[in-house]
């Protein structure tokens, strides 16, 4: 599976462990986000997150920063996109089931990095249901 990934300074610890999961799992990881701790603006590492799945590049991607709320904002901007923000493996599955989440948005602040871990493998073997919820999806686009 092709990821993509990005992160603001508050979220690269996470970042780094999410990505070397990912890695470990035979996935393919593309990373936008930053590598320090040095204050950043999480926009310029979350809409090139977004364009990829956005363009079909990834199949998903994942976003950090401190709230997930800024992260989360940013890439719903982009009409491809259903990232939803999960503090919770339960609200991910959630997210991926009735949502057809295509990006994942951590609040690195509020979660723990097995969390998050643990987020990001729920979120990947978690398909999505239709049916019902399928009718609802397709109203969220604006275009």
């Amino acid at each position: 599976m092709k990821l993509s990934i990005g992160n603001d300074h508050a979220g690269t610890d996470y970042k780094n462990a999410i990505v070397e999961y990912l890695e470990s799992e035979g996935h393919e990881v593309t990373n936008h986000g930053t590598d320090s701790s040095d204050s950043v603006d999480y926009p310029d590492f979350v809409h090139p997150v977004a364009e990829d799945v956005e363009n079909g590049t990834v199949d998903f991607g994942i976003i950090i920063c401190g709230s997930g709320n800024g992260a989360n904002m940013t890439a719903n901007k982009h009409q491809k996109v259903r990232s939803a923000l999960c503090w919770s493996k339960e609200v991910t599955a959630l997210a991926r089931e009735h949502n057809d989440a295509n990006v994942l948005s951590i609040p690195a602040r509020f979660t723990s990095e097995p969390q998050a871990i643990e987020m990001v493998k729920t979120f990947l073997d978690t398909a999505f249901e239709g049916g019902r919820h399928e009718r609802r999806v397709n109203k969220i686009a604006c275009s």
